[in-house]
């Protein structure tokens, strides 16, 4: 009897089968491109990407949260094929971008989750604009630890795959977010690689990169005072191997806001919702829907 021959991993493979659409919206005279599945009539869920990431972080949770939200994965400001102002890129810029998403999409508050800078953001909305957040998921979340070491290695190989969009430097980023580097497949190398090789990227990503100097970073950190005033029913989920904080950094963040839930998906660094899809899908699911 034949075997079966193994399917060719691709990002356009997770969302076979799946009613989404990709396109562009203006936000706030942003052009931002967005991957979306659900029905407007659902509540608004926007998902949002990490450091140099882009919608595609999210091609393996669309098909699930699409049957009960209308899921928004963006590009932010400054990445993906969004467009690339020159802005400061912190934190505030990344979140009025997102509140500028949700007015083009005619909604005054949404489920946000974000991982890692996206995970910074959400908190920064859930912060600054409570009355714009209904539930909260950081995921891996930036804005509450700055290790020297993290950054230096986040602005190393950033830097190297955008001034050399290779296959090799650009695996190497990629495996820096995976705790199983199998799971880097050459589909997704070839997504940011493209991503990656848009014509003055490089000062593009020395922008985004801001937030990894120490001076920039520690005034758009939260306090604990202001983490302690979250108010939106919040997740945070942390992985056992995340390549930026440690599951004991994450509890701690957890313990800070009131009533917030903690989780950890074991086997995975700083993309669970991609090396684990069916274990962060049930998470963030039963988590969204108040079950």
């Amino acid at each position: 009897m034949a075997t079966a021959e193994p399917r060719h991993p691709s990002v356009w493979g997770d969302l076979t089968g799946v009613a989404f659409s990709q396109g562009f919206l203006d936000a706030g005279g942003i052009r931002t491109r967005y991957l979306s599945a659900g029905s407007p009539d659902l509540p608004l869920l926007i998902l949002i990407h990490g450091t140099g990431g882009h919608a595609e972080a999210y091609t393996r949770n669309l098909a699930a949260h699409g049957r009960h939200f209308w899921t928004f994965a963006i590009d932010l400001v400054g990445h993906g094929w969004s467009d690339k102002p020159a802005i400061g890129y912190e934190i505030a810029d990344y979140a009025d971008h997102v509140l500028k998403v949700m007015a083009a999409l005619g909604r005054d508050r949404a489920h946000i989750s974000g991982e890692s800078l996206g995970g910074w953001v959400a908190g920064h909305l859930a912060i600054h604009h409570p009355d714009k957040v209904d539930r909260l998921v950081l995921n891996t979340a930036g804005g509450w630890t700055a290790h020297p070491e993290v950054m230096k290695r986040i602005r190393h190989l950033s830097m190297e795959a955008v001034q050399d969009p290779s296959r090799e430097r650009i695996r190497s980023r990629l495996e820096f977010l995976m705790h199983d580097k199998t799971k880097v497949h050459d589909d997704l190398v070839e997504t940011r690689r493209a991503i990656y090789g848009q014509p003055g990227y490089p000062e593009v990503m020395r922008r985004i990169l801001c937030l990894q100097e120490m001076e920039t970073r520690r005034r758009n950190m939260f306090t604990d005072e202001q983490t302690r005033g979250i108010t939106a029913p919040t997740m945070v989920l942390w992985t056992s191997h995340d390549p930026t904080a440690t599951p004991e950094e994450g509890r701690r963040i957890a313990e800070l806001i009131p009533g917030a839930r903690f989780e950890v998906i074991n086997g995975c660094g700083h993309w669970p919702q991609f090396e684990d899809a069916d274990r962060f899908n049930q998470l963030q699911l039963d988590f969204l829907l108040g079950r």
